[in-house]
């Protein structure tokens, strides 16, 4: 679609509509050319030579095994603010299944979250910051490796990147198919659910299934704890209290012995939620109830719980002033101030645990889109220069030069 179907409002975009070409050619490449976590050395090679091409002040590598960070300092500093602004660049381990000229060329490898043009949008928004210098402060564009799952914005930060640049506030946008282009969702709180894994590993006593009283099997075992587990939810968090339990992998037995039942068996889910208060009483009443259900049958139940994210939250003047700035660009109407959070996660919740900030949504598809992680999932171009007006609108409303 041309990148004038969207109206938006602002120099920003229209300047950025400009070289719409050459961030669409920087996307499509990307895509073609997905790496995961941690291994994003093409990317992060592509990303500098952007950066540098576009004139930013200072490029900054190896930040977090692969992270790089740009810095735009505005045409003036007497306000000594610092704002931080984040795209994720990694990929998944998926098989894409898409035709275009653009499609992976790494067999089992797919950008199919859209981080390509996250990272695109960013690069569009230091080339703007960076041609214009229209506001009065640093800058901070910060290139993240490893969100799906490698918790790359942990590393980042335990990498010294918030010591080195110290910024008063960071934030984060994520495209999202089900909303339509040129429109933006936001809320003061809780955007994205905390992601834990649970790991079950049942034992009771293996035998042949003809004689199953001879055993305790672990299988009918697990069959009972699947459901059993469902009551925690239900019937121990309140129902105003966001939470999902899902086991969602088995692993017993041979199926190539279908007369032997094993002597263990293991479960693996993922626990969903908004607050500490209920993260912990998740964890405990699973505790509590597979020991107690095994028991039942003369097994035993050992719970193996792991925090791999927290909630991602925005924190409420961030987020207002991120809905203000979308709003000046696209209007009262496209911009969702109370958007419902998502029971997905998202790293960049480390960043906001440590600075004031807001996750922003951007719409890029509507009603039939392709959703994310599927494997015929592709980034809309049409949003590239949406979402770096968005990105530099921040910048320039954050920090304003106070002569206009």
């Amino acid at each position: 679609m041309p990148t004038n179907r969207l109206k938006v409002h602002g120099r920003a975009f229209s300047h950025i509509a400009e070289f719409v070409p050459e961030l669409t050619a920087l996307r499509r490449d990307l895509h073609a050319h997905p790496e995961l976590g941690f291994e994003e050395h093409y990317t992060a090679k592509r990303v500098v030579e952007a950066l540098k091409v576009c004139g930013v002040d200072e490029v900054h590598t190896g930040i977090g095994k692969t992270g790089v960070v740009g810095v735009v300092r505005g045409r003036r500093n007497s306000s000594g603010r610092m704002m931080g602004l984040r795209a994720d660049m990694d990929a998944l381990p998926m098989t894409e299944h898409n035709d275009f000229a653009w499609r992976s060329t790494k067999p089992g490898l797919m950008h199919g979250c859209g981080h390509d043009g996250h990272t695109a949008m960013l690069v569009g928004a230091a080339r703007y910051l960076a041609e214009t210098r229209h506001f009065d402060g640093t800058a901070v564009l910060i290139f993240q490796p490893g969100e799906e799952g490698y918790a790359g914005a942990k590393a980042m930060i335990e990498d010294g990147l918030f010591d080195r640049f110290p910024v008063q506030s960071v934030y984060a946008m994520h495209n999202w198919p089900q909303m339509r282009p040129g429109t933006v969702g936001i809320n003061r709180g809780a955007m994205m659910a905390a992601a834990d894994r649970v790991t079950i590993k049942i034992t009771g006593k293996g035998g042949h299934g003809a004689h199953a009283y001879l055993t305790v099997d672990p299988v009918l075992v697990a069959a009972h704890i699947i459901t059993a587990v469902q009551s925690i939810v239900s019937r121990n968090v309140r129902p105003i209290d966001g939470a999902v339990i899902s086991l969602c992998a088995m692993q017993a037995g041979d199926p190539g012995a279908f007369s032997v039942l094993p002597g263990e068996a293991t479960l693996v889910g993922t626990v969903r939620t908004f607050s500490p208060a209920v993260q912990a009483q998740v964890e405990r009443r699973l505790n509590e109830l597979c020991s107690a259900v095994a028991l039942g049958f003369g097994a035993t139940a050992t719970v193996h719980y792991e925090r791999i994210y927290p909630a991602t939250i925005n924190t409420p003047d961030e987020a207002q002033f991120a809905a203000d700035v979308a709003q000046s660009l696209l209007g009262r109407d496209h911009v969702d101030r109370e958007m419902d959070p998502s029971m997905g996660a998202e790293d960049f919740s480390f960043m906001l645990q440590v600075k004031p900030g807001a996750y922003l949504r951007l719409g890029q598809g509507g009603e039939g889109s392709c959703f994310l992680h599927n494997s015929r999932y592709d980034f809309n171009d049409e949003v590239l220069p949406l979402g770096a007006a968005l990105h530099a609108g921040l910048v320039e409303h954050g920090m304003p030069l106070g002569d206009d």
